[in-house]
């Protein structure tokens, strides 16, 4: 007969070592002991989450989301490496709260014969101390306040009927505790299928209620409460989020996806398109592509955002990689009518009130009498300004590392490509409108990139999913507060939104050119090189978002909200509140530099009128 395998007792005198270094040097913990335990610990806090059991469950996910957690294999070795850490981390503290969280045995409430969903199970359990009971208390209240699709959670006493529901409570002596039990309501009934997104909301739940549960506890023991619950949270990415991170941003390295729908020879296309008397379609030209699609997407999918233990960073991390996904299925549909669609899901549809908002800017901003084209800045004097606007950034952040490029291969103006510059050599720009157009691509594009490498992911510099709307709208932003935002300006960024519906509604180019030309008065140059924009690639949807992000900033000034937050890297509108939860757990660094152009004089007071409330219109100097 083979002799019974003992499992292993944790190496405590280990963990002692480390919690001497973590008190004493501010050394994380991530300790490893076999089949899959582990303790970790990012920095000294007042609690710690718990699960026993399986690694495949909600609650181990949960668990593992958070700053300071233990797995551990049974509730035997679980509550030898707890007392220990309870014993430690109370004396520094003042007080300390356990959180047991694991699974109750089944779903009992859904049955085969109910004819709706019914609320699921959340069984809760504390010690007899009044910061135990407060901890509780919130605890169901928050829970409580959230649906996980359809089903509301009821809060209940945890009664242990099964070995699996057994707590640590009675276990740990004098240590408080807090026994979170919830129904396995994110697997299909009868099976170990698992539905992701009830998975994640159920997941999300139990994080937040838990963390608002220890704040309470906190204050319900005298103690000093966090400015908000979030900043219990992680304040390290661990190497799994950092390898992702980085795997993400080599497959979007490989490519520029703007540029690789830009037509490469924009000066012939006008002159062919103006010999055709503006009748036939000219015939556009784009870079060959220098990777292959294909291998490319095996590579996106190949990085595994399974084990991060951040929910948060999870989420962004998954939606850059669905929106890179979407990017090269366009790259792969470049002048086929599959990228029209493709590009609607990328950027969405014109909606009827900014259709509405641009015609009324059409019809309200005075146009300017067609004229000759007289001669303004060319791509030398561009590039030299930029290169000393650049310089200036530089001084006050040495690692400001842009480069200016003059290219040949791009329609006149410029284009700001990762860390690059680049001037098209077919740039002709009036004077007064050079400060306004560097304050653009170098003030918002190129800062944010520099503010967002500095960040530690390369997901802020590359710019978090749908970022591109709010970039731009803090882009125009920048050209109104150094008085750059000229009636032509405004005009031509409204007239994108209607080419833009034009060509979502089946108009061609040549009939979205006559009704920016003919029905809105744009001159024929003008009007050409907002429809050569919009039918690149095939038909792209992207000019909209310059008029929505704009509406968006101004808005948001509108409601007393801070410019700050968007220069910490590339963000949307949609990230507001992400931002601010990683900037609570101390995750994010204040940015490096702010744009050199909301210190100027000439900025202050039209920053001030713009956050008493304005419109695009009103951006307009007459």
């Amino acid at each position: 007969m083979k002799p019974k395998l003992v499992e292993p007792a944790p190496p405590l005198a280990q963990i002692e070592l480390d919690l001497d270094a973590l008190l004493r040097d501010g050394k994380p913990i991530r300790r490893d002991f076999g089949n899959g335990n582990r303790l970790h610990m990012d920095r000294p806090l007042p609690f710690l989450c718990v699960h026993v059991g399986s690694h495949q469950d909600a609650a181990f996910h949960a668990v593992s989301s958070n700053a300071a957690y233990l797995i551990a294999a049974d509730i035997g070795l679980a509550g030898e490496a707890a007392r220990l850490v309870v014993r430690r981390m109370r004396d520094h503290c003042g007080a300390f709260l356990m959180l047991d969280i694991g699974e109750l045995a089944e779903d009992r409430f859904l049955t085969d014969d109910v004819p709706f969903l019914p609320p699921f199970e959340i069984a809760l359990a504390c010690g007899d101390t009044a910061a135990e009971k407060a901890a509780l208390k919130r605890f169901a209240t928050a829970a409580s306040a959230r649906e996980a699709k359809y089903r509301t959670p009821r809060v209940d006493e945890l009664n242990p009927t099964t070995r699996a529901e057994a707590r640590l409570l009675d276990d740990l002596g004098d240590a408080a505790c807090l026994t979170v039990r919830f129904a396995p309501i994110y697997r299909v009934p009868g099976t170990k299928r698992v539905y992701p997104e009830l998975h994640d909301l159920v997941v999300a739940n139990i994080v937040d209620s838990a963390l608002q549960a220890v704040s309470a506890f906190l204050k319900a023991s005298r103690l000093e409460q966090p400015a908000t619950h979030r900043s219990l949270g992680r304040r390290a990415y661990i190497d799994a989020v950092v390898r992702a991170d980085r795997a993400i941003d080599n497959v979007a390295s490989t490519f520029d996806f703007l540029l690789a729908v830009t037509p490469i020879n924009a000066e012939p296309a006008w002159l062919e398109f103006q010999a055709g008397a503006f009748e036939r379609v000219p015939v556009l030209l784009y870079r060959p592509l220098e990777f292959e699609i294909a291998g490319q997407k095996r590579k996106l999918y190949s990085v595994s955002l399974d084990h991060l233990e951040d929910p948060l960073l999870t989420t962004l991390l998954s939606e850059k990689q669905q929106e890179l996904d979407l990017q090269l299925s366009m790259l792969a549909a470049r002048e086929t009518p599959r990228f029209v669609e493709l590009g609607r899901a990328l950027y969405g549809s014109v909606e009827p009130s900014l259709a509405a908002r641009a015609r009324a800017i059409l019809e309200k901003a005075p146009s300017v009498a067609s004229a000759a084209r007289q001669k303004g800045l060319g791509a030398d004097a561009v590039a030299a300004a930029a290169r000393d606007m650049i310089a200036g950034y530089r001084a006050a952040y040495p690692e400001f590392d842009a480069s200016v490029e003059i290219r040949g291969d791009l329609p006149a103006g410029l284009l700001v490509s990762r860390n690059r510059l680049l001037v098209s050599r077919d740039t002709n720009l009036p004077p007064e409108r050079l400060i306004a157009l560097l304050s653009h691509e170098i003030g918002v594009h190129l800062l944010t990139y520099f503010n967002g490498d500095a960040q530690g992911l390369a997901i802020f510099r590359n710019g978090l999913a749908g970022y591109e709307g709010m970039q731009e709208g803090l882009a125009v932003l920048a050209e109104y507060l150094v008085g750059g935002m000229t009636a032509a300006r405004l005009r031509l960024i409204a007239a994108r939104v209607i080419a833009c519906q034009a060509m979502l509604d089946g108009a061609t180019f040549e009939e979205t050119f006559r009704i920016l030309h003919k029905d809105f008065g744009l001159d024929d140059r003008s009007a050409f090189n907002v429809v050569l924009r919009v039918f690149r690639g095939g038909g792209l949807a992207k000019d909209a978002i310059y008029l929505r992000g704009m509406v968006q900033v101004l808005d948001h000034l509108k409601d007393g909200g801070s410019l700050t937050p968007f220069w910490i890297g590339k963000i949307s509108a949609a990230h507001f509140g992400a931002i601010q939860e990683l900037n609570a757990r101390g995750l994010l660094r204040v940015p490096r530099l702010e744009p050199a152009f909301l210190s100027s004089d000439a900025a202050r007071p039209r920053l001030k009128k713009a956050m008493a409330g304005m419109g695009p219109i009103d951006m307009v100097e007459t």
